[in-house]
């Protein structure tokens, strides 16, 4: 009887055998007839009767179907199979293992809906099958198995409702159904039915509705993660009931409230996860210092505000993790987080706190220190270099000055320094190198440096290239630099991203930057560099972002560049480059933007641009290109900015732009373009900015679809053009014949006018003449040209601008702030605005006036130059009119209008108010024009400005709206009028 039972064993497990496959054919080795199959690998036979009772294969790299021949297996009562490479689905011939009570299918490919004949194994009490690829609903069947104690089903693909019998298994110590699509809500009263409850593992599914106040009663409960579901509602208090537990998971929900006190009272908690829940609010709760056993604090990217204690950390000796990001946390910096002996991160970041930071008394096991976007000021303490394990130091974004402590030369195990958006410089005022450079040549784990936006002046030293060979990031942007880029710079050879844009850096580029085969991103941009492109920079064959532009290289693009394939970005602008345009980067297939602009290239060919098929900006605006504009364009489906404008393009504009169908900007403007503008373009669905001035089109302007939305200045000096009457063109000769009759009928309805309506005629007849005038002569403004990114600018440069904002250069003053008069590093004369913060409405008036003076582009508006925002300092820089406002010229005895200047400021203030109102997509009412508002140039042009009170209309507001703000505009023009 022993033997035919054992001889039924050995034959499912050599049928077993022979349906799977191993890499180094263990079994097939050792699982022979010949053999007794208690002998084998994995295989346990019972002591009495000599029958498999276990079979353990885990981690051997199977690969294959579970065979249905192991349910033949009658006294099995183990079977673990996880960390394989099994597949399929579960035959239903294991569900005769009744004696069976360990199932581990975990770390495998098993697929389709777990079987509901798991039911049927009621003796069973583990059961974990994580880790695989099961789809579907959880069987309800499995509430049979009235003996399980541990049920893993975590890291799969199941969705559905979780089935509320699973909480009745009342011998159930370990739920985890983590990380599935699964949803519904957990039963308020599951905690009743599983008295046994030691871990509830949930997260990162769907779940929705309120965390059961009845969690309290899971006594046992040591590990509840709820992480990463739809609950919504508050913490219940109910929690703090949980005495045992010691790792608590709530974060990334959609919780409201405030954290409460109760958590206190979980005296064995040693993790506390509440990140990301959008809608926690109030004050840390002290009782949670309290807790002694807790090593890890994180309740980050919260809404939490109010001060930390300065004793927090003197009650958790065995803190390790600290994360209080992303909050909104006010006060000082508790002494206590430097005193701890075993914290070993410190998040503090992107919160209100201020005040020096305190001294760095005991932190020997401190690896990170993230405090950046703060409001902390004071010199860097020189105890930093205590924390002699840090590895990553972030202290960017705040109110730091002072001198870099050359004492981080003591953290050689530091990997990260990133202090930039500070006022720090780099030590005494005769010290013109960046000595605090030398004390970092110890830091030999160094990967990233990032000092941008800091007053450091001087030159960079030739010891730079000393610094840790591991160096991958090296950022310096507006930090004043001065002099020549070393060669040695090129001994970095691991490095990734080069910037040093914005500053005075001149000289030519150094030829040893080509060796840094590993860089994927150089910016220069913004500096005084001289000399032609060097062909080395064609070395850096993983190069994505090549920043070159505003600066004074000149000679010929090296045609090399084309065969750099891992281009994204090309920006060459604002040079000297005089070459004809390399053919070789049109074919550049992956590259996203491509910038030429503002040089003196040319091309030898018709440009071809067919191959750019991932391209997302073109501009070549401001060179001397001629020739035709290929039909190829308009396969370039993903295009967003084309700007040829400024150019001696010739010949028609292509059908096939209306392939262009992510377009939003096109910008042909002054090129010798003829013919037609195509109706079909009225198909581009996205295009905001079109301008085809000072060309010589002919023939109808289209008018529908996006063409709805523009105004006459995207098509000044076409003189051919007909169209509409608001595109300030004459009416299509179709358009006049058909009006011909309905004209002399009026005609003789009205008869002739009377002698003061004669008198109204001429007068409008010199406004008109007046205004063909003005629009033949005077030249369109850049910005109508091209849209340009805004130029960067500091409050230090404003500052110098204004010899730091003296009386003296002050223009008026009034509820807003101060106007002040300056003079830019290029020479520019602007008015500076400067706003009263402490005004109520100054941050909404000054984001207004951001939002409406970017999008209203027009030659009678006063154009804003750029603007410089920081927490307590926001300018616009403005156009600087040297005639003053209109009201001095009303007034003012010493000042005088004749009748043809008052026409003009006239015309001026209505054209600019008929472009406010329709011309561009957001209708835009003012709301305070005044002769104060008005200013006047060096031409006496007028120009609206002041746009503090505007009121911008979306889509689908009607003027009744604003029929208040409206009727104060219009009494307000009155006034004015009448006054001229």
């Amino acid at each position: 009887m022993t033997a035919r039972n054992l001889n039924s064993d050995q034959f499912a497990l050599l049928e077993f055998k022979d349906r799977i496959a191993g890499p180094q054919n263990v079994l097939a080795d050792n699982w022979t007839a010949s053999t007794s199959v208690c002998n084998w690998i994995g295989v346990s036979c019972g002591i009495l009767h000599k029958r498999v009772i276990a079979l353990n294969l885990t981690s051997m790299n199977l690969r294959g179907i579970i065979p249905p021949h192991l349910g033949n297996l009658s006294f099995l009562v183990s079977l673990d199979l996880s960390s394989n490479h099994f597949y399929g689905h579960l035959s239903k011939e294991l569900g005769q293992l009744h004696r069976l009570r360990i199932l581990q299918l975990s770390y495998n490919r098993l697929n389709r809906e777990i079987p509901s004949w798991l039911g049927n194994l009621q003796r069973v009490r583990r059961l974990q099958m994580k880790n695989n690829n099961f789809t579907g609903t959880i069987p309800e069947t499995l509430v049979n198995m009235s003996n399980l104690g541990i049920l893993n089903l975590g890291f799969n693909q199941l969705s559905g409702q979780v089935p509320s019998s699973i909480f009745k298994i009342s011998s159930l110590k370990i739920i985890d159904l983590s990380s599935n699509s699964l949803s519904g809500t957990l039963p308020n009263d599951m905690c009743q039915h599983l008295p046994k409850l030691e871990g509830l593992f949930v997260s990162w599914n769907e779940l929705s509705g309120y965390i059961p106040f009845g969690m309290g009663k899971c006594n046992n409960l040591k590990n509840l993660s709820l992480f990463g579901n739809q609950f919504m509602g508050i913490i219940p208090r109910s929690i703090g009931n949980l005495t045992r537990l010691q790792e608590l998971y709530l974060g990334f929900n959609n919780l409201k409230g405030q954290i409460p006190k109760e958590i206190g009272n979980l005296l064995g908690l040693e993790l506390l996860d509440i990140e990301a829940t959008k809608g926690l609010t109030g004050q840390i709760p002290t009782s949670i210092f309290n807790i002694s056993s807790l090593k890890t604090i994180d309740l980050s990217s919260n809404s939490l505000s109010g001060s930390l204690p300065n004793d927090m950390c003197q009650q958790l000796p065995k803190l390790e993790g600290l994360n209080l990001g992303w909050n909104e946390l006010s006060g000082q910096i508790p002494s206590s987080i430097f005193n701890s002996t075993t914290l070993e991160e410190i998040v503090l970041y992107d919160n209100k706190l201020e005040g020096n930071l305190p001294p760095i008394t005991n932190a020997p096991k401190l690896e990170i220190l993230l405090l950046w976007r703060n409001k902390l000021s004071g010199n860097i303490p020189n105890s930093i270099s205590n924390a002699s394990m840090l590895k990553e130091l972030e202290l960017s974004q705040n109110l730091f000055s002072g001198p870099i402590p050359r004492m981080l030369c003591s953290l050689k195990h530091l990997e990260v320094l990133k202090i930039f958006d500070n006022n720090l410089i780099t030590g005494s005022a005769t010290d013109h190198e960046w000595s605090f450079l030398s004390s970092l040549t110890n830091c030999k784990n160094l990967k990233d440096i990032e000092v941008s936006g800091n007053p450091l002046s001087g030159v960079l030293p030739t010891y730079i290239g000393n610094l840790s060979k591991s160096l991958q990031y090296f950022y310096a942007e507006e930090c004043e630099l001065q002099g020549i880029i070393p060669m040695e710079i090129g001994n970095l050879t691991n490095m990734f991203g080069l910037e040093l844009g914005s500053n005075k850096l001149s000289g030519f580029i150094p030829t040893s930057i080509g060796g840094l085969r590993n860089l994927q991103g150089l910016d220069l941009s913004s500096n005084k560099l001289g000399g032609p492109i060097s062909e080395s920079l064609c070395g850096l064959e993983r190069l994505y972002n090549l920043c070159l532009g505003l600066n004074k290289l000149h000679g010929s693009i090296p045609s090399c560049l084309g065969n750099i394939t891992s281009l994204g970005y090309l920006c060459l602008d604002s040079n000297k480059l005089s070459s004809a345009i390399p053919s070789t980067l049109w074919n550049l297939k992956d590259i996203l933007e491509i910038d030429l602009s503002s040089n003196h290239l040319h091309n030898s060919h018709a440009i071809d641009v067919g191959n750019l098929r991932s391209l997302l900006k073109l501009n070549l605006s401001r060179n001397l290109l001629t020739g035709d504009i290929l039909s190829t364009f308009g396969g370039l489906q993903t295009l967003v900015s084309l700007d040829l404008s400024n150019n001696i393009l010739h010949g028609h504009i292509p059908e096939s732009f209306d392939g262009l169908i992510s377009l939003e900007f096109l910008d042909l403007c002054n090129n010798n373009l003829s013919g037609v503008i195509p109706k079909s373009l009225e198909k581009l669905l996205y295009l905001k900015y079109f301008n085809v001035s000072f060309n010589r089109l002919e023939g109808e302007i289209p008018s529908k679809g996006c063409f709805s939305n523009f105004s006459s200045t995207s098509f000044m000096k076409n003189y051919a053009l007909c169209g509409p009457h608001r595109f300030l063109v004459p009416p299509c000769k179709n358009d006049i014949h058909k009006n011909s009759q309905m004209i002399i009928l009026h005609a003789f309805r009205y008869g002739l006018p009377t002698i003061g309506v004669v008198v109204v005629l001429i007068v409008l007849t010199i406004m008109y003449r007046r205004c063909q005038r003005r629009s033949t002569t005077l030249p369109i403004k850049d910005d109508l040209l091209s849209l340009k990114t805004p130029r960067r600018i500091s409050h230090a440069e404003l500052s110098r601008a204004t010899n730091g904002f003296k009386e003296s250069n002050m223009l008026c003053s009034g509820s807003f702030g101060y106007v002040y008069k300056g003079r830019l590093s290029d020479g520019m004369e602007v008015a500076i605005k400067v706003f009263n913060l402490q005004t109520e409405g100054a941050f909404r008036s000054f984001d207004i006036e951001c939002d409406a003076m970017r999008n209203v582009v027009h030659r009678n508006i006063v154009k804003v130059v750029t603007c410089c925002s920081s927490v307590g300092f926001k300018a616009l820089v403005l156009d600087y009119m040297s005639n003053g406002n209109l009201e001095k010229w009303l007034h003012s005895e010493n000042c005088f209008l004749d009748i043809i200047q008052r026409v003009d400021i006239m015309i001026d203030v209505a054209v600019a108010i008929e472009h406010l109102h329709n011309g561009h997509p957001t209708p835009t009412i003012h709301c305070d024009i005044k002769p104060s508002n008005i200013l006047l140039d060096e031409d006496m042009v007028a120009h609206v400005g002041d746009f503090g009170l505007v009121k911008l209309l979306g889509e689908g507001e009607v003027m009744k709206q604003t029929m208040t703000l409206a009727t104060i505009g219009i009494w307000i023009g009155r006034n004015c009028f009448y006054k001229i």
